[in-house]
């Protein structure tokens, strides 16, 4: 069969090559189609490699259908690649901060315009954690069919080898730093921007809920117009499976260290709002269509990439203190459970 070229897939080599001076790359997984082919999951780190400096990771394209998250990503290494080439300031924080990116961590699912990846597994129902009290029918991660939506993959399997690979670079890039954070960029869910964090598979609030109350407060501080929605992913619907609350789970075996997963969550239904057409399209119901939507949400979300770079070169500074910690929980226990 003839293999189609991915535009995002293409887009992401040519910042590849236009960053040699400054990117470290690696292909750290081929993930196979079925009939033939195969693509690369790409991974690409700047800044520090220093394990003592914090470090930020970049991820999108878990589900094949959600290729904005893939954009938002790419469009943020760009802007970085770009401004090296001038920003003397970007150089200066990139010596504070290790940055890494896995722009497309599902090519062969997007190639195939599914959400699952060519397994029909959905990789954000495949890892290893079960959920503690009852989950929507199917949505929450079912076990019956890989023809069904949010298939988990067999029982006792290993994850997916794209999970895998996930999972292998937050163990090497950002689990052994005393401090760091990611971001997972999404779509589909509701009319409003949301920035989730863990849990899904519980309602019981993280071991680190004090930092991440903090985190949500200089934010907040720092763009008091901001369209997001911040909340545990717990107030929405539980899940078995979800990578991220897996992950967090192993960074919590290294006492020491701290490790804040985000997921960002663009909600789709906006856009189908203003273009009702977009239903009718499998694609448009978790992408902007139209190319001015597109280019706008290209960039409303840059300004969060960049604030988690940051965030991360100053953690000193806003981290909770023994003595302010308490404080913290409490209002984060009020605002959200």
């Amino acid at each position: 069969m003839t293999q189609t070229r991915l535009p995002e897939l293409l887009a992401l080599e040519r910042i590849i090559e236009l960053g040699a001076a400054w990117l470290e790359t690696r292909v750290v997984c081929s993930v196979n189609l079925p009939g033939g082919g195969s693509y690369p999951v790409h991974v690409i780190a700047l800044g520090n490699p220093a394990p003592d400096v914090p470090a930020v990771g970049y991820f999108g394209g878990v589900h094949g259908l959600e290729r904005i998250g893939t954009g938002v990503v790419i469009s943020y290494l760009q802007s970085l690649v770009m401004r090296l080439q001038w920003d003397s300031t970007l150089h200066r924080q990139l010596e504070s901060v290790r940055l890494v990116f896995m722009p497309i961590v599902n090519p062969g699912g997007m190639a195939l315009g599914t959400r699952a990846n060519p397994n029909g597994v959905d990789l954000m129902r495949n890892a290893p954690v079960e959920a503690q009290e009852p989950v929507p029918f199917l949505v929450g991660g079912q076990r019956l069919s890989a023809g069904l939506p949010w298939y988990r993959g067999l029982k006792g399997q290993a994850m997916e080898i794209e999970n895998q690979a996930v999972t292998d670079v937050v163990k090497t890039e950002l689990l052994p730093r005393s401090f760091s954070l990611s971001v997972d960029c999404h779509s589909g869910f509701g009319a409003s921007d949301r920035i989730w964090f863990p849990y899904a598979h519980t309602r019981v609030p993280i071991t680190h809920l004090a930092e991440m109350h903090a985190l949500k407060s200089i934010f907040v501080q720092s763009n008091s117009h901001h369209r997001y929605i911040i909340e545990p992913q717990s107030l929405q619907y539980l899940a078995h499976g979800d990578l991220w609350d897996h992950l967090y789970q192993q960074s919590c075996a290294q006492a020491k260290n701290i490790f804040l997963p985000l997921t960002l969550e663009m909600g789709s239904w906006l856009w189908v709002k203003k273009n009702p057409r977009q239903l009718f399209s499998r694609h448009g119901i978790f992408n902007p269509l139209i190319e001015h939507r597109q280019q706008r949400v290209l960039r409303q979300h840059q300004l969060l990439l960049d604030f988690l770079s940051r965030a991360a070169c100053g953690h000193p500074l806003w981290l909770p203190g023994h003595e302010t910690r308490a404080q913290h929980h409490a209002q984060a226990l009020q605002d959200w459970y």
